[in-house]
């Protein structure tokens, strides 16, 4: 992962976000991608706290951007790892991290959140 990466794949996700386009967030996931956040737990009653795929994601985010229509992210910081990117941002949920593991084709494959 190199800088230049990391904050192209930053602005693109916070600006996917504040779109509330559903399309233009999922263009950055493996069609196998896992999701965790305590969120999750919240939002859809799944104890683990853990989704895979995009259909249930992107099920998990619709029903996200209908409960929060003003939603926006404010990028913070974005630190730099092998292979993966943290984002820290305000958001509804207050300040918000969130680890990105990239795949080969450059797609998120796993993803955790963290919420104060």
């Amino acid at each position: 992962m190199n800088k230049e990466h990391a904050h192209a794949f930053a602005q693109e996700w916070i600006s996917a976000w504040n779109s509330h386009n559903l399309e233009k967030i999922l263009s950055h996931y493996d069609d196998d991608f896992e999701m965790s956040s305590p969120a999750i737990t919240k939002l859809t009653g799944e104890p683990s706290g853990v989704l895979r795929g995009k259909k249930a994601v992107g099920e998990y985010w619709s029903g996200a951007l209908k409960k929060f229509p003003d939603l926006k992210f404010k990028l913070l910081h974005t630190l730099i790892g092998a292979n993966s990117v943290v984002l820290i941002y305000e958001g509804v949920l207050g300040l918000s991290t969130e680890v990105f593991h990239f795949g080969p084709d450059g797609k998120v494959i796993k993803a955790f959140a963290h919420y104060t």
